[in-house]
């Protein structure tokens, strides 16, 4: 059973929520659950095999610029992410989520493919339970 945050994260990173709905939704978490969330997700990026030859196209889609922090960290892999000021959650979080999406999309195509069981690979299902 998927939580909201994770089915919230899978449905932006598989193109099932506008990112602008994901941000908006983020931006209004307490600060406490943004960082909870990020951390989520730099668990998730990993999960899906995010390599550092996605740096860029993570950047480039999260539209922030190459020279704020959470980009800068990225390109040197480092993903403490949850610990810059609070002025830059919403920027790591658009590049977190670009990063998830870039790296769960190749996972699905390599790995899944063929079908799986991984209940957040098949959120756009409709046998999916709706509770």
């Amino acid at each position: 059973m998927l939580y909201t945050n994770e089915l919230v994260l899978n449905e932006l990173a598989q193109g099932l929520r506008p990112t602008a709905e994901g941000v908006e939704w983020f931006e209004s978490l307490a600060e406490g659950e943004q960082r909870k969330v990020l951390h989520a997700l730099v668990l998730f990026c990993g999960q899906a095999s995010a390599c550092e030859e996605d740096v860029l196209e993570s950047i480039a889609r999260s539209g922030i610029r190459p020279t704020h922090a959470p980009a800068v960290m990225l390109t040197k892999w480092r993903f403490g992410m949850e610990v810059l000021p609070a002025y830059e959650l919403t920027k790591s979080f658009r590049l977190l989520v670009a990063l998830f999406s870039i790296a769960d999309t190749r996972r699905r195509m390599l790995h899944c493919a063929d079908g799986c069981g991984h209940e957040w690979h098949n959120l756009s299902d409709p046998r999916r339970d709706a509770s």
